[in-house]
């Protein structure tokens, strides 16, 4: 575990707000030079506090007017069929997270659809046909609100 100083938690703030900001943008922002931000973010990298900087695409404005959160429990979970369910439902475009959990269900999983018909065609063909599928249980999305993660 890495122990963060005031400073390392600004630069992860501002890189949760645009993640596109160069060193040398943020530099200035933030009263550092350039290259002290570099070796700031390299070390945050190195200690895998920065996992990665990914695009976050609106799904919505790609035709996606619908999500969907499904509870998956798989009707038998020997390892082969967890390693195959995992391997198919990360094959799905519309299946955005897939996240292994423990609780009700053994699987959570954010669907997109372009519509309610997509969504039971998506359902219907592709997951319920998925290898170890027994209960699902599905819930709408209807608001969402984002938050950067426990940066203190």
């Amino acid at each position: 575990m890495i122990e963060l100083d005031t400073m390392d938690r600004r630069i992860l703030r501002a890189l949760v707000e645009d993640a596109t900001q160069s060193a040398s943008a943020l530099g200035r922002r933030l009263g550092l030079s350039q290259p002290a931000v570099w070796r700031r973010i390299r070390r945050l990298e190195e200690a895998g506090v920065i996992a990665g900087r990914r695009l976050d695409l609106d799904a919505e404005r790609l035709g996606f007017g619908v999500t969907f959160f499904l509870g998956v429990k798989l009707a038998t979970k020997g390892r082969v069929s967890v390693e195959d369910f995992e391997r198919a439902v990360t094959a799905i475009p519309e299946v955005q997270t897939v996240e292994h959990i423990l609780g009700l269900y053994d699987y959570r999983l954010r669907v997109v659809a372009r519509d309610i018909a997509d969504f039971e065609r998506v359902l219907r063909r592709r997951i319920m046909a998925l290898p170890g599928v027994g209960d699902v249980e599905a819930n709408v999305l209807l608001s969402e609100e984002r938050r950067a993660g426990p940066i203190g």
